[in-house]
């Protein structure tokens, strides 16, 4: 049986909890495969509302087993915080989710660091969320890492913890004038998570590999999206692992042949969170009506995110890096606002017209937008549930998309309930 990889076309919080979870509850496994608790899902199941920063959005459907795979960082305290949340409202999270021994832990002098850098960095700030993530893949990448399965070692844990922070603690009080840490006190809080964590401890690559052997379908699940990919998005304004569908493959330990459908989410506009480029961005009213109707504030941080119209620049260089087999526009009922809206087809810089992600940075950073005006809708479309049923220009603004980012758009989301959405091409998520 095929895999599935769910992954964000903009720049993150395109609503890939909604899609995930709808789309859930015909897989078996939901393996997120990259990402720290930066990131963050909503998911409204009819009165309930779910935020989910680290466990897979399938944790809502009994019969999924939730997944955190190699290629996460993970914050030992905050996922106990997140399935103790859970575990009150029957969804069992501790009897099913499994999580990789080769995934990373966020330490707190990852955290401390990452605060201390955007503080220096002053103006020239990423934007990032001061979790710890962009440390902790950065001591993965320079081989000397804490791993999930070290909590499960006394020994080996207080030899990695005291050799990374003998170095950690010379670049706190030497760069950074702080008070080096304790690594008695840190070894103490880690190692007091291990009893609770070693249930869920799995080699999850076997696990994944066995589920599709035995025929049961799996949707892999990334944080963020494809402009905040390290290698492939607005650098530096970016995250720190790869959420594109190639990073699916390394994060969970997956070959290509394996994966037959790649979804690409999107919002009928454009959002980001942090600093970085934005051509569409709006600095109008029209931009403070979008954010308030579409209550465009931050899962894991609270914070505002930018809004801007849609650009299918930005979605046609999505779909060449990804290979998108289906499209899920999501936020369609935010534009029933405005009584006309724009989409970007094209950049204007020194007179000359990019179609297609500029080959510099310089030139998308001052790029101009050109915009394609079409008329928009009146009325509420939250109550559709039928596609043929959304008004006229409705319609004609989903068929504009979908020629504009040359990707079927399958699904699209008209609220944010698992109700609120319909189904514009009537495709099986399982063949």
């Amino acid at each position: 049986m095929p895999a599935t990889i769910i992954v964000g076309a903009q720049w993150g919080d395109e609503g890939k909890g909604k899609a995930t979870d709808l789309l859930a509850d015909s897989t078996d496994l939901v393996v997120r495969y990259q990402g720290g608790n930066n990131a963050g899902h909503t998911v409204i199941v009819g009165d309930d509302v779910f935020k989910l920063h680290l466990i897979p959005s399938g944790i809502l459907y009994p019969h999924v087993t939730p997944v955190i795979a190699d290629g996460v960082v993970i914050d030992p305290k905050v996922l106990l915080e997140e399935l103790d949340g859970l575990e009150p409202k029957g969804l069992e999270p501790f009897d099913r989710i499994k999580v990789s021994g080769n995934a990373h832990l966020i330490m707190p002098y990852h955290r401390e660091l990452d605060m201390l850098i955007e503080r220096r960095l002053g103006k020239a700030k990423l934007g990032t969320t001061k979790r710890g993530i962009g440390p902790a893949y950065a001591d993965k990448a320079s081989r000397v890492g804490l791993r999930f399965q070290d909590l499960f070692d006394e020994k080996i844990f207080r030899q990695k913890l005291d050799a990374a922070l003998d170095h950690k603690n010379e670049l706190l009080s030497k760069v950074y004038n702080r008070l080096p840490m304790d690594a008695d006190e840190i070894a103490e809080e880690y190692l007091g998570y291990a009893q609770r964590l070693a249930p869920l401890h799995a080699e999850t690559s076997g696990l994944i590999h066995e589920s599709l052997e035995a025929g049961r379908h799996i949707i892999m699940e990334g944080a963020q999206g494809t402009l905040l990919d390290l290698d492939h998005g607005t650098y530096p304004f970016v995250t720190s692992s790869n959420p594109v569908a190639g990073g699916a493959l390394t994060g969970a330990g997956l070959g290509p042949r394996h994966i037959d459908r790649v979804i690409g989410i999107t919002k009928a506009y454009v959002t980001r969170v942090g600093t970085g480029p934005f051509p569409t961005e709006l600095f109008d009213e029209v931009g403070d009506r979008m954010t308030d109707v579409g209550g465009e504030y931050g899962t894991t941080t609270g914070r505002r995110r930018r809004v801007g119209w849609f650009d299918a620049v930005l979605a046609r260089y999505a779909n060449r890096v990804n290979g998108f087999t289906d499209i899920f526009l999501t936020k369609l009922d935010v534009l029933s606002e405005f009584d006309t809206l724009k989409v970007a087809t094209g950049y204007r810089y020194e007179g000359e017209v990019y179609e297609h992600f500029p080959p510099h940075q310089s030139i998308f950073h001052h790029a101009e937008p050109v915009y394609e005006e079409v008329p928009g809708w009146t009325g509420d479309i939250t109550e559709v549930d039928d596609y043929d049923d959304l008004p006229r220009e409705a319609r004609d603004y989903v068929d504009l998309l979908e020629d504009l980012c040359n990707a079927p758009i399958t699904w699209v989301s008209v609220g944010p309930k698992r109700s609120q959405t319909l189904v514009r091409r009537d495709v099986p998520l399982v063949p």
